[in-house]
């Protein structure tokens, strides 16, 4: 098959984008997911995870998408004059070089909205998660129980998913 010269440099252009994007994955880890059961009819779950930048740029998390929810958001609660508040972060979350963020209760959060099941205790959210420059990461949220305060044990040693 020959190619255009238009059709050669689009080519070269898109393979150029996803070469520079891998680079970017190998500085990013995700470990620790986790996510807690939800009770019937809910229309939102959370997701928690930990995301290391060992690379020597910022990266930003965007979001993600999952099967199990219309839009994968991310939000951040803090307590203001003693009461919680919790608002979406449309920019996302930077990452700073060098720098581990904890997505964890009463802080940073992945927001499931729009959830088309319950999730329940032992089951697992496939997500993937996007970043501005390593672009989609693939994750699994080990659902853990109504009230979880963290992943269980095993997940908290073992990394789920490191590029």
């Amino acid at each position: 098959m020959i190619l255009s010269r238009k059709h050669f440099f689009a080519s070269a252009a898109i393979t150029g984008i996803v070469l520079v994007s891998g680079a970017y994955a190998a500085d990013i880890s995700v470990t620790a997911p986790w996510s807690r059961a939800t009770v019937r009819g809910a229309s939102v779950g959370v997701g928690f995870l930990t995301i290391e930048n060992k690379g020597k740029e910022a990266d930003r998390l965007l979001g993600g998408t999952t099967d199990a929810a219309e839009k994968v958001e991310i939000h951040e609660s803090q307590v203001e004059g003693g009461i919680m508040k919790m608002r979406a972060l449309p920019e996302g979350l930077e990452i700073k070089p060098g720098a581990t963020v904890t997505l964890k209760p009463g802080s940073y959060h992945l927001m499931l909205v729009g959830l088309k099941a319950v999730l329940l205790p032992g089951e697992k959210v496939h997500l993937t998660l996007k970043f501005a420059k390593a672009g989609a990461i693939a994750v699994d949220l080990p659902v853990e129980a109504f009230g979880a305060t963290g992943p269980a044990p095993a997940a908290q040693e073992t990394p789920q998913i490191s590029y």
